[in-house]
């Protein structure tokens, strides 16, 4: 597996500079479908009304977005309809293979997609993050970010290049942290891994059973004997907004979409990658197996992967866009958001997940059930 280029996704964006923006890209079927419908599976918080009255206005087709919260909830109900019910799923690049498995998705026709509008970087390194399958293509990378820490500015101040997740672990977090159960055990791991505890390294452990066992038997044992420090755990985004807005939380591991969310709401909120390097995830757009509306699935697509779509995206939810020449359409707040979250050499050190094999997955959730029920 090899990791994919930290610096080359911002790089293609940085050589957009000039390039005419590029108007919506339908297929000729699409355009004839005309109001045609595309039944959409995606996280909640992604396609805010603008975006989906957008769409519709664009190209005549309407847009039914059902919200889910957890990668786990995408791929049951998927394996529940046998991989129809949607025409286009949402899952994180590291988990297709995962759908492949089930033949739950069908391979992506790369000629009804207008390739020179993905950022190179993200087409070219989703291949080796998930994306395709047997030199088969299942997913169209559209958006990348992070899971890192959350902070309250005020009583727990943080800055780069000392916060790290360590702090969501330490005294001084007693109480007052939240984290996501499988999540946080790769994000303790990363801090005992940079303390030379851990027994080998970390992304071992998910190559072998044997490994992740030895690994996270060592992670566990400190999550559970560093577990008063933890006010709230969350499974999705609302929840993680929750337990800031009313359950106390001051620090956590969160989304990007989270801590951004509230700052917008006006709390105290930052957001800063840790010294270790912040969870990267890249997602994008598959198309079920038994999907029925596949001329405006691909409609979809195009029409996501265009700059103002793309921006869009990003000044909703301030997560990234791999659209070419959205990052010169979004916002001034998404942008600062984007230089606090990722100062000075963070955009080195991302830690980009792995691909997530059924037996990782399996034995993640029996130690996030033990570090949950202890």
């Amino acid at each position: 597996m090899t990791r994919i280029d930290r610096r080359g996704i911002l790089r293609g964006a940085a050589a957009t500079v000039g390039v005419a923006l590029a108007a919506p890209f339908l297929t000729r079927s699409a355009m004839a479908q005309g109001n045609g419908t595309v039944n959409i599976f995606a996280w909640a918080g992604y396609l805010n009304d603008d975006i989906l009255k957008a769409f519709k206005d664009s190209t005549g087709i309407t847009p039914n977005y059902t919200p889910y919260g957890t990668n786990d909830e995408l791929l049951n109900q998927l394996r529940a309809n046998n991989g129809g019910g949607f025409d286009l799923i949402w899952p994180t690049v590291d988990r297709v293979p995962n759908y492949v498995e089930y033949d739950l998705v069908q391979p992506i026709d790369e000629s009804r997609i207008k390739v020179d509008q993905v950022l190179p970087s993200a087409w070219e390194n989703s291949v080796t993050l998930g994306a395709v399958v047997d030199g088969a293509r299942y997913q169209v990378p559209t958006d990348w970010g992070t899971e890192a820490i959350a902070f309250d500015t005020d009583q727990m101040p943080l800055e780069y290049g000392s916060a790290s997740y360590g702090n969501i672990w330490g005294a001084a977090a007693e109480g007052k942290a939240t984290v996501r159960g499988h999540s946080s055990l790769i994000g303790l791991g990363l801090w005992l891994e940079a303390e030379g505890k851990l027994p080998r390294p970390l992304l071992d452990a998910f190559k072998t059973p044997e490994a992740q066992t030895e690994i996270f038997d060592v992670i566990l044992a400190e999550a559970v004997a560093r577990k008063a420090n933890i006010i709230q755990f969350w499974t999705n985004e609302n929840e993680a907004q929750g337990a800031f807005r009313v359950n106390g939380a001051a620090i956590g591991q969160t989304w990007d979409s989270t801590a951004a969310t509230l700052a917008r709401e006006g709390l105290p909120i930052g957001f800063i990658a840790p010294k270790e390097g912040a969870l990267a995830w890249m997602e994008g757009l598959s198309i079920p197996k038994n999907a029925e509306n596949l001329d405006a699935a691909y409609a979809f697509i195009n029409w996501f992967l265009t700059p103002e779509a793309g921006a869009m995206y990003t000044n909703a939810t301030s997560i990234n866009s791999t659209a070419v020449g959205s990052d010169q359409l979004i916002s001034d707040e998404a942008k600062a958001f984007f230089a606090a979250a990722y100062p000075g050499d963070a955009l080195e050190k991302l830690w980009w997940w792995p691909i997530q094999e059924s037996w990782y997955v399996t034995k993640r959730n029996e130690y996030q059930d033990r570090f949950l029920s202890a």
